[in-house]
């Protein structure tokens, strides 16, 4: 059993991506990590090159800027990324410049991989997600997050990177997946304020850079605002022992009160529901769960 990881990267010195936290998040567990670097004189080739591992292959990029709407760009330098990946691979693993896995999840990853590794129908594992905002130690627990997401993918030609790469399908259908019992910390909305700002403007240049009149409607001035979160609560886990040098360097406060929800009905009842439940109605799913 071949395990390859991949992802893709432009500007992560820039706009501050975590991003050699998330390869070396996923090196004990792949024999290759596929890392296409995008066109950018900021540093970015340098940092990913200063990771020591052998098992990191590099790749050039040109990104086509032509591409900035409803981040399709963002799928097609996933799709490029994936193309390098070793064709022996039985398993890709996929992260985000922004996401990292925790060691303490390693052997259920390793478990659920090798468990469904011959059961064809299995074409993606299902992850859980936790969402930090404005620091270190709040998540999101609203519906503007989302609670799942494939990271893992039975290697095919023929699966690709979907819309704005959040997830993937093979043939233009769901891929079936199972469930396995490990987390992806997402740290995309943890920055200083006047970076988070930057980075925000970037991220919607990719899906609203085509229409001038929409960007400029939600274009950040100023520093980011972060209080204008619905809903977050305190986190009281533990971060991957690869983040705490960065968590260390935090340079800016962020305090909320964790009792201000900024909910219509709708989503107060459906918020109220998934805390009393632990289910999330009519949620968008990409995906199938195999039972």
């Amino acid at each position: 059993m071949k395990i390859s990881g991949f992802t893709f990267v432009r500007n992560a010195v820039k706009y501050d991506y975590p991003v050699v936290e998330a390869i070396t998040s996923i090196l004990p567990l792949c024999d290759e990590v596929v890392v296409s670097v995008g066109d950018c004189n900021d540093g970015t080739l340098e940092l990913i090159q200063s990771i020591d591992s052998p098992k990191v292959r590099i790749f050039h990029s040109v990104w086509d800027d032509s591409l900035k709407e409803g981040g399709r760009i963002l799928a097609v330098e996933t799709d490029k990324a994936y193309a390098h990946v070793d064709p022996a691979t039985t398993w890709a693993i996929y992260i985000q410049a922004d996401e990292v896995l925790h060691e303490e999840d390693y052997p259920a990853i390793r478990a659920a991989m090798e468990r469904y590794q011959d059961d064809k129908r299995v074409e993606g594992l299902l992850f859980k997600y936790r969402h930090f905002f404005g620091s270190y130690d709040y998540v999101g627990d609203s519906r503007t997050w989302y609670k799942n997401e494939i990271r893992i993918i039975r290697y095919d030609k023929d699966t690709r990177s979907y819309r704005d790469a959040q997830g993937f399908r093979k043939n233009g259908q769901k891929l079936h997946v199972k469930r396995v019992n490990a987390t992806v910390s997402h740290y995309g909305w943890v920055k200083s304020p006047d970076t988070q700002a930057i980075k925000v403007n970037n991220a919607r240049s990719l899906y609203y850079g085509n229409d001038t009149e929409k960007y400029e409607k939600r274009r950040v001035t100023g520093d980011f605002d972060y209080s204008i979160t619905d809903s977050v609560e305190r986190f009281t886990g533990t971060h991957p022992k690869v983040m705490h040098e960065r968590i260390k360097r935090i340079n800016w406060e962020f305090e909320h009160d964790i009792s201000l929800k900024r909910f219509g009905f709708k989503d107060k009842l459906l918020y109220w529901i998934e805390k009393k439940t632990g289910r999330r109605l009519f949620d968008y799913r990409n995906y199938k769960i195999l039972r």
